[in-house]
C-alpha cells in the first residue's frame, strides 16, 4: 500500500473496530461496564442483554460480538458515494446519492443478522433525513434543522477527512455542507470538527497534538470551550483508566443529555451557542491520552460508557489514520471483519483512490484561479 491507501485504511478500520467494541457497552456507565463484564473491557465481549431481540424493542440489535453499529454502516455508505461521485460532496449528494443508498436495495446488517434496509437499522435521528429529503423535499442545505442535535451526523464523516486528507479547512467546509442535511447547532459543529482532526491526521508525520490542534483551531462557540476544556483536563494523563472520569468532568458543563445518558433531561440536544456533544470532545481526549495508539484510545472511548460506539469509533478513527492500518490491532479488525461479514479494509482502499481524483480536480481549479489572479494583478 502507499502512504495514503495506508493512512485510509487505518482511519477507516479503526473506526469500524471502535464502533464494534464500544457498541457493546453503549448507554452504560463505567461502574456498570466493570459489574456486568468482571472489570475493564479489553476488546471484544458479548451483548449487554443475553435476550438482546427482546430486552430493548425499541433498539432490537445484536451488539457486541465484534458486529458493526450504525456508525460503520453510514461510513461505508458515504464512501460508495464518494467513490461514485469521485469528487467533493455537499447537502445535495446526500439527498441526490445517500438517502437512496438508505431506502433502496438491502444490506447485510449484524446487529439485525439479517440483509436489511440501511434505514431499518439507522436511529430517529438518522431516519430524520428520509422523512426529510425523501418525502419531505426540504432543500438539503435546511434540511438538519429541527432534528435532534446529536453525534448522528459526525458519527459518519471520517471520509470527509480522509477525501480532503491535509486540507483541515477543507475538510471542516464539506463536512459543514454535508453535514447540514442531517444535523444543526453543535452536532453539525461536530461533524465539521471531526473531518478536520481526521484531515489533519492523514498529513504524514501528524501527532495526536497537531491533529486535535487542528480541530480546535476551526471549532466554534461551545464546541470549542468544550474541546478546550478536554484538552486542558488530558494534559499530562496518559492512562485511559484515569482519564475516563477526568474527561467526563471536563465535558460536563457543555453535555446537554446530562449524568444519566438513557434519561435524558429536559434541554437535551436542543440548538444552542454554548454547548456541544459529548462524544467528539471525549474522543479527541482520548486521542491526547493515548498518544495517539489505536489501542489504548478505542479502550479508552469504550470503557468511559454512555456513547461509547461513537466516541471510541471517533478516536478510532483519528488514531487509525495517524497509524495506519498496521497501527490498528489485527486481533480486533480481523475479528470484527468475520464477525460482521464485512471488509473493513477496501473502503479505505477505496477513499484513497478517490482522493486521487480529487487532488487531480482541485489541481486544475486551483490552476485556474491562480491564472486568474496572476492576470488581475
Amino acid at each position: 500500500m502507499s502512504l495514503l491507501e495506508e493512512k485510509a485504511t487505518g482511519a477507516l478500520v479503526g473506526s469500524a473496530v471502535g464502533d464494534a467494541i464500544g457498541g457493546a457497552v453503549e448507554g452504560w456507565t463505567p461502574e456498570a461496564i466493570r459489574e456486568r463484564h468482571g472489570g475493564w473491557v479489553t476488546g471484544i465481549v458479548g451483548p449487554w442483554y443475553d435476550d438482546w431481540r427482546t430486552a430493548r424493542p425499541i433498539a432490537p440489535y445484536h451488539k457486541g460480538d465484534g458486529h458493526i453499529t450504525d456508525d460503520t454502516l453510514m461510513t461505508h455508505a458515504l464512501v460508495e458515494v464518494y467513490d461514485e461521485r469521485r469528487s467533493h460532496l455537499d447537502a445535495y449528494a446526500v439527498a441526490e446519492s445517500l438517502v437512496p443508498k438508505m431506502i433502496e436495495g438491502t444490506r447485510w446488517v449484524p446487529e439485525l443478522e439479517a440483509d436489511a434496509l440501511l434505514l431499518q437499522r439507522v436511529f430517529l435521528a438518522e431516519k430524520w433525513l428520509v422523512a426529510r429529503l425523501h418525502y419531505g423535499h426540504v432543500d438539503p442545505r435546511e434540511a438538519g434543522v429541527g432534528n435532534i442535535v446529536n453525534c448522528g451526523a459526525a458519527m459518519y464523516m471520517a471520509p470527509v477527512g480522509i477525501a480532503n486528507a491535509g486540507d483541515p479547512e477543507g475538510a471542516y467546509a464539506e463536512a459543514l455542507d454535508v453535514a447540514g442535511a442531517h444535523q444543526s447547532s453543535y452536532g453539525r459543529e461536530a461533524a465539521a470538527v471531526f473531518a478536520a482532526a481526521v484531515a489533519a491526521a492523514m498529513v504524514p508525520g501528524a501527532t495526536a497534538s497537531s491533529a486535535v490542534e487542528a480541530g480546535l483551531r476551526l471549532a466554534k462557540d461551545g464546541t470549542r470551550r468544550a474541546v478546550e476544556a478536554v484538552v486542558e483536563a488530558a494534559d499530562g494523563v496518559t492512562d485511559w483508566e484515569q482519564a475516563i472520569p477526568v474527561l467526563r468532568k471536563a465535558i460536563e458543563p457543555y453535555d446537554t443529555v446530562g449524568p444519566n445518558y438513557r434519561e435524558l433531561s429536559m434541554d437535551a440536544r436542543r440548538p444552542s451557542r454554548t454547548k456541544a456533544i459529548e462524544e467528539l470532545p471525549v474522543a479527541l481526549g482520548f486521542v491526547l491520552v493515548s498518544e495517539g495508539d489505536v489501542r489504548r484510545a478505542v479502550l479508552g472511548g469504550t470503557n468511559y460508557g454512555r456513547d461509547a460506539d461513537s466516541i471510541a469509533s471517533m478516536a478510532g478513527a483519528i488514531t487509525g489514520a495517524l497509524q495506519g492500518q498496521d497501527g490498528v490491532p489485527a486481533d480486533w479488525a480481523d475479528k470484527i471483519a468475520e464477525a460482521s461479514k464485512t471488509d473493513l479494509v477496501q473502503p479505505g482502499r477505496v477513499m484513497a483512490s478517490v482522493v486521487q481524483d480529487i487532488r487531480a480536480a482541485d489541481a486544475e481549479r486551483w490552476a485556474r484561479r491562480a491564472a486568474a489572479l496572476d492576470a488581475l494583478v
